[in-house]
């Protein structure tokens, strides 16, 4: 089932525009990866009804944001960067407001949950470390079983012990059947151990969209010299940079040219070459 789709939608800016088709099944995770200013809090704001989009459809839960109900918003669980409780408030204090706001809120899991992260109960939001409000809004989103969580950078701030536990509660959060989550990241590494497939955004666009596994197992850099380069078929080849050596290329077709080309430097790719490949390099369709 589609939890969420978004259908070439647009955002335009002076200096900027988001065009932007995506989805997310359920039972999947999906990640949303670029770096700072290529769209990716532009993205959840139009998912969200936080900016009205110039052109596109966003349906969420096979709705339209204008049909949600109050039940269907209890579905979603948000992060994003700048938004919060009130500094004033304290863990309690928020606690009180979501069993208010959440039928299914379970205050005594929550609590749990703060105490296992060191998070204390009556201590004011707004002298939390960065680390702890990172915390604080990942343990609120995923209080209340929701369907779709919509998580913006929820790591951000974050270091890599506590990062790696709170990517360990997403995995647990999926257990439960029909759920799914949406999160952005420049950290490559968190989603490439995490998601089901990703979406590439830059300048505004989706630039690519590949499942995790395939990427792993399918893609691989080439280092070929400028000699090899011209003998080398090139069919197979996506991204090109020139090197000082020659060139780097990069394929998604890994097996062919460990089957045909033995001679040559392959590389298994990971998620940050193949980003950086079609950040930098130079798309190659129609070489032979």
């Amino acid at each position: 089932m589609m939890l969420l789709k978004l259908d070439n939608v647009q955002k335009v800016y002076k200096d900027f525009t988001l065009r932007c088709s995506m989805k997310v099944e359920e039972g999947y995770i999906t990640g949303l990866i670029g770096a700072n200013g290529a769209g990716k809090s532009t993205t959840f704001k139009a998912i969200l009804g936080l900016i009205k989009a110039d052109g596109g459809n966003v349906e969420v839960f096979g709705k339209r944001l204008d049909d949600f109900s109050a039940a269907d918003k209890e579905d979603l669980g948000i992060v994003l960067s700048e938004s919060s409780f009130s500094g004033m408030f304290t863990v309690s204090d928020a606690a009180a407001i979501m069993g208010k706001m959440y039928r299914r809120f379970d205050q005594k899991v929550f609590f749990d949950k703060c105490a296992q992260y060191g998070l204390p109960l009556n201590k004011p939001i707004k002298d939390f470390s960065t680390g702890m409000n990172a915390k604080f809004k990942l343990l609120t989103a995923m209080s209340h079983g929701a369907k779709l969580l919509i998580l913006d950078e929820p790591t951000l701030g974050l270091d890599s012990v506590v990062r790696s536990e709170l990517l360990d509660e997403m995995r647990r959060y999926m257990e439960e059947e029909g759920r799914a989550i949406l999160i952005s990241s420049h950290i490559s590494s968190d989603l490439e151990g995490l998601c089901d497939d990703l979406y590439f955004i830059q300048n505004g666009e989706i630039m690519f969209h590949e499942d995790t596994d395939v990427i792993l197992s399918d893609y691989a850099l080439l280092k070929v010299s400028r000699k090899q380069y011209e003998e080398l078929d090139k069919r197979y080849i996506d991204y090109q940079k020139e090197e000082a050596f020659g060139y780097t290329l990069l394929t998604k077709e890994k097996q062919f040219y460990l089957d045909n080309y033995r001679e040559v430097a392959l590389e298994k790719g990971n998620i940050d070459d193949v980003l950086l490949m079609m950040a930098k390099g130079k798309k190659t369709e129609g070489l032979k």
